[in-house]
């Protein structure tokens, strides 16, 4: 199932014997693995195995045996690499078995677990939830919802440009957040730029507004990808730029007037936002299919064509995108 699905059956109250959470968000799996585990039970009732931690029979053993001195036994098992169907499907019957156990499987990484779902079926009253990547406006209204829990008086705007400090890093952010909190103070941006630090020595918005402004992105492109920033990444977030930017030139042709929350879904900030919409304005739309068309068939040469050097075939390719249209 995904979030929005498994969010109905948290606000029910609904207690599955095994839980597996996997998918693109890191994040959102060592979230939900956390609440999920705080909801059923104390700290003193919550195992943690970490990657070689992990034991398949001492799991299993553990499922299976209650505890003397409580009602709750939970076992937190965080994997990088997937677990053998044979022995999953003992886990989950064990925890199904044991009404007094729960097992949750916290998967991370880039491994492809979807093939471990069909051991957590509602025959075993488990569950398997996987996690997309965080649109901008949920991860906003996420550190919105966290900075309200933890009662820190904030600015809007102030969340906004912790946001895109961290390159839209949700973990880096809510990090920060916390620290914030021991400063007793109400979060502005001002208070932001004081005391947090945004990652990677280039800012990746400016190299998005330096690309379609049609400048030289050589260095910072070049920086980019030494701090290990995925080719593939970095076209998507381009195309991605491109999109937001066709969306306010439309929208400013049609309503004179624009609204950045009837725009993008959540509130930038404001010198984010008028940069955003100057470099939208200034470009014919016809344009923006032409650039969106050079972007996503780069994007496909780099998937599916043998490259020697992808890494210098982008930088070369994006200063050719330069030429083509400014």
């Amino acid at each position: 199932m995904y979030k929005s699905e498994f969010d109905k059956y948290l606000k029910a109250n609904k207690r599955f014997s095994s839980y597996m959470f996997y998918g693109q968000s890191t994040f959102l799996v060592e979230q939900y693995s956390y609440l999920v585990s705080k909801l059923i039970a104390k700290d003193e009732e919550i195992e943690k195995l970490y990657f070689e931690e992990y034991n398949f029979k001492y799991t299993k053993d553990r499922l299976l045996q209650s505890s003397l001195f409580s009602s709750n036994n939970v076992i937190l098992v965080k994997i990088d690499k997937k677990i053998p169907k044979k022995e999953l499907d003992i886990l989950v019957e064990a925890a199904n078995t044991n009404k007094d156990s729960t097992l949750i499987l916290a998967c991370m990484g880039d491994v492809d677990f979807k093939s471990m779902e069909s051991s957590f079926s509602a025959k075993q009253n488990a569950c398997a939830v996987r996690f997309f990547a965080l649109m901008t406006n949920e991860a906003l209204a996420f550190l919105q919802n966290e900075a309200k829990r933890l009662k820190i008086d904030y600015d809007e705007s102030a969340l906004n440009h912790l946001y895109f400090m961290h390159k839209q890093d949700i973990s880096l952010s809510t990090n920060d957040l916390n620290k914030l909190l021991i400063l007793n103070e109400k979060v502005t941006t001002k208070l932001v730029d004081l005391h947090c630090f945004g990652v990677g020595s280039v800012n990746f918005d400016d190299f998005l507004y330096d690309l379609i402004a049609f400048k030289d992105i050589g260095n910072d492109l070049a920086l980019l990808l030494e701090e290990g920033l995925n080719e593939i990444f970095i076209l998507n977030q381009i195309s991605s730029f491109i999109q937001q930017l066709f969306m306010i030139s439309s929208h400013a042709r049609i309503f004179s007037v624009v609204n950045p929350i009837e725009v993008l879904g959540y509130n930038p900030p404001k010198h984010i936002w008028e940069k955003k919409s100057k470099l939208a304005i200034n470009i014919k739309p016809k344009q923006f299919l032409g650039m969106l068309e050079y972007i996503l068939n780069l994007e496909l040469a780099i998937k599916t064509e043998k490259i020697d050097n992808i890494n210098l075939y982008l930088q070369a390719s994006l200063r050719k995108f330069i030429v083509l249209f400014r």
